[in-house]
């Protein structure tokens, strides 16, 4: 099975600073500060599957390709909600009519365009919360007269216990950071001033659930494009 990447970004801001980061808190109202990165990474299996599907027609006429086109789309719905596939999780997507056009060449050498036909072009947006079944539904589908599939994505249908795991990881792994760089300027750090996070996302392509935290502040080091951050004051030890 497919396993996902969640990730979402937070900062941290210790301080122990040398050059503004791009915030809107100013510097001036912030003891010196330090800048680093934590991450923190989960597993977790997709639960549901959206996936485009539609079906295309052709003819000489507009009306007989609408005509065909309505018809095998009808046929596509009425199969989707035979498999269980609830009304609000089929978004039509896509709707198009174009004229088909034959080239001849004409005079100067120029082509000349002449109409042939129609293509109807109609897809839906589909979502499948049932993965067991995905096979058996899209086997169904191209049975029914689809002959547009494409764009399979997967997701998780309920992704904040899973980036809240990650979350805390990544919170972890950036204080660690905080607390090393601090020690070794002959500093520690005190409470936490500041926190904002960027929004979650999901990533199918990669193997694994993640967060990634961000410690900002600088200590001789570029600050990282990170939206998010949590900012800590640091003494003298």
């Amino acid at each position: 099975m497919t396993k996902l990447l969640l990730s979402a970004s937070l900062g941290l801001l210790a301080v122990l600073s040398v050059a503004p980061p791009s915030w809107s808190v100013e510097m001036k109202d912030l003891p010196p500060s330090i800048c680093v990165t934590g991450e923190g990474h989960v597993f977790a299996r997709p639960d549901q599957a959206q996936i485009a599907m539609g079906v295309v027609s052709e003819s000489k006429t507009a009306a007989v390709a609408l005509k065909s086109n309505s018809d095998k789309m009808a046929t596509l719905i009425k199969t989707l909600g035979a498999k269980g596939i609830a009304d609000k999780d089929i978004l039509t997507s896509n709707f198009s009519v174009n004229p088909q056009y034959r080239y001849d060449n004409g005079t100067n050498g120029q082509q000349k365009p002449t109409i042939t036909g129609c293509q109807v072009s109609n897809e839906v947006q589909v979502k499948v919360r049932n993965l067991p079944g995905l096979g058996d539904i899209l086997d169904a589908v191209v049975t029914a007269g689809a002959n547009n599939v494409n764009g399979i994505s997967f997701s998780i249908a309920e992704p904040n216990s899973v980036l809240d795991q990650a979350r805390v990881k990544a919170m972890a792994d950036a204080k660690r950071k905080a607390e090393l760089y601090a020690g070794a300027a002959g500093m520690k750090i005190g409470r936490v001033l500041y926190i904002t996070e960027s929004s979650g996302t999901i990533q199918p392509s990669r193997p694994y659930a993640g967060a990634s935290v961000s410690v900002f502040g600088i200590v001789n080091q570029n600050v990282l494009p990170f939206p998010s951050s949590l900012m800590i004051p640091i003494v003298p030890l």
